[in-house]
């Protein structure tokens, strides 16, 4: 595929996925102002990766709450949390791409994201370094980009990456700051309180696309029926629910009831 003109918010985009320079993933160029006049459909299968950014063999299992006292333990998983926003970042940025017959407002905020997760990126690379440790220090896994690109319309990626993965992340994050400052780690607990905070209106700009493009508010079965196979609801919810959040989010209480109750 030929590369977007230069000077687009597309070629931006374009780069920023494909980069393997680790120093253009933390902290990119600014965004151009101008757009493709008349973009076409760019598909990409896989990102760049720097070779600070290691693969890694097996998934690391969650370390136990009491263990987050160690370090090295909150920073292998602060360490999984920054890659998570890197995907996410890509992968809005992939859609950008990838979505170009829809609306305009669409695309700018999947670009908006785009660049909250960046910054997430770095705020968590700047507690890695504090802790002793840095953006690469642990080998990572493309889980998402394993998934994601399975949703091939912007009705299944919203679905999937935004009420699913990110409307997880509502609850993830309070947890994960409960966890963290129990343990004295007052600023990795103010870290996830922001990016959790931050995921709110990510996950409300999912909703609201969803809703708009399916006719109707949203309901459990029929973003299920969104979502590409394999993948449940099973791994797009935290324990416990973050009820506020996803309220905040557009998510209704019939929505967030039947999300709580099911089951494989």
């Amino acid at each position: 595929m030929d590369a977007p003109r230069e000077g687009t918010v597309e070629r931006w985009a374009w780069d920023y996925v494909l980069s393997t320079d680790l120093a253009h993933k933390l902290a990119p160029p600014p965004v151009p102002r101008a757009w493709e006049d008349a973009p076409r459909a760019l598909r990409i299968d896989a990102p760049g990766r720097p070779d600070e950014l290691v693969r890694a063999d097996k998934r690391a299992k969650t370390p136990r709450p009491e263990a987050l006292r160690d370090a090295r333990k909150r920073a292998e998983l602060l360490h999984v949390f920054a890659h998570h926003e890197l995907q996410a970042a890509e992968l809005m940025c992939r859609a950008l791409l990838l979505f170009v017959e829809r609306d305009p407002a669409f695309r700018r905020g999947l670009l908006r994201i785009a660049l909250d997760e960046v910054r997430h990126l770095a705020m968590y690379d700047a507690h890695l370094r504090a802790l002793g440790f840095r953006f690469g220090s642990f080998p990572v896994r493309d889980w998402f980009w394993e998934r994601v690109p399975a949703a091939e319309s912007a009705e299944s990626f919203v679905a999937m990456l935004g009420v699913g993965f990110e409307g997880a992340n509502l609850d993830h994050t309070r947890r994960f700051a409960d966890a963290f400052r129990a343990v004295g780690d007052e600023e990795g607990a103010r870290l996830q309180e922001i990016v959790g905070d931050e995921e709110v209106p990510h996950v409300r700009f999912a909703v609201q696309w969803l809703e708009r493009w399916s006719g109707g508010a949203l309901e459990l079965d029929a973003w299920r029926a969104r979502l590409p196979a394999p993948i449940t609801p099973i791994v797009m919810r935290g324990r416990p629910l973050d009820r506020a959040r996803r309220a905040r989010a557009g998510m209704d209480e019939a929505f967030v009831d039947a999300l709580d109750r099911w089951m494989p």
